[in-house]
């Protein structure tokens, strides 16, 4: 189905990673043609932040977060802390990310992830970034450092990317501040609970993703995931929640502004500027403008960072 131009928003992805060396510049390009005005591209580990960089600096209407992940928290120590901070003074780094807690498949020491997770919460606070936590078969933990971290009188600490923990968790995560953000896996057979998350959850603590290269959505399920292909995840959204997609892509992008651009840094993230032939619908001056790991698996054998 076409949809208008510039209504949809991929909140988490990975263009950085060596999945989309061969042909990123055209990944990027079909995303335009397709109705994407914001990507957020998410670096895991510091050999990704120059390439998350790059990419930010070439394209307007990609941002860029950057964070040690779980997987990677033996790695985390003063020399990348400082390494991250500099590249935090970027003004297209939006959020800190994503990082947090993944017992499934434990390639660091459970310390270790704690300890790295508690120390990046603090770096995130001081700069006053949007944490992005990933957080997998480690629900109770989780929540436990973020209620130390974070006691609810602020809205708009961060996400919870890939959701896939059940409603009383999203009331908890609420709770502190955060948002929670959909991927593909709510288009697949089975995801009753994921349904019944987004039922529940408020319109304005929305936010969809692709995580690509990972999570693809049906019907493209098995293949390489890329942001244009979050329009599905969107599309089941607006289905479960009785809405037309328009109404529910301008929703979330609106949620996605307001976490990422309008936050504690006054704004100055947001170029609106920038994006004006995009949000006029002008696709091929749009288009010209923009021109310049470590995985795991789920349980039905998908890759997810």
């Amino acid at each position: 189905m076409c949809y208008k131009s510039s209504m949809f928003v991929d909140s988490h992805c990975h263009l950085e990673m060596e999945a989309f060396d061969r042909d990123r510049k055209e990944v990027i390009e079909r995303s335009l043609q397709e109705g994407l005005s914001y990507i957020l591209t998410v670096g895991t580990e510091e050999a990704y932040f120059e390439k998350v960089i790059e990419i930010i600096d070439a394209y307007p209407g990609i941002y860029g977060a950057i964070g040690i992940h779980p997987h990677n928290s033996n790695d985390y120590g003063e020399s990348i802390e400082k390494t991250i901070r500099a590249h935090l003074k970027h003004q297209k780094i939006v959020g800190y990310g994503e990082i947090g807690l993944d017992f499934f498949k434990n390639y660091s020491p459970k310390e270790s992830q704690i300890r790295a997770f508690q120390a990046q919460i603090d770096v995130a606070k001081r700069e006053g970034l949007p944490l992005i936590v990933h957080s997998r078969s480690a629900k109770e933990e989780t929540i436990d450092i973020l209620n130390d971290a974070f006691d609810g009188t602020i809205e708009g600490v961060g996400v919870i990317h890939c959701y896939s923990y059940d409603v009383d968790a999203a009331k908890r995560f609420l709770d502190m501040g955060f948002y929670l953000s959909m991927p593909g896996t709510i288009t697949y057979k089975n995801t009753e609970p994921l349904i019944e998350v987004m039922r529940y959850l408020p319109a304005d603590r929305i936010l969809a993703e692709t995580d690509a290269p990972f999570l693809t959505p049906n019907p493209y399920r098995g293949k390489r995931n890329e942001p244009r292909l979050v329009k599905y995840t969107i599309e089941k959204i607006a289905s479960v929640r009785n809405q037309s997609v328009e109404e529910t892509a301008s929703m979330l992008r609106d949620n996605f502004i307001r976490l990422f651009l309008n936050g504690t840094r006054g704004g100055r993230n947001c170029d609106t500027n920038s994006h004006s032939k995009i949000e006029r619908g002008d696709k091929e001056e749009a288009t010209e403008a923009y021109i310049s790991v470590r995985r795991g698996d789920d349980d039905e054998g998908n890759k997810v960072i």
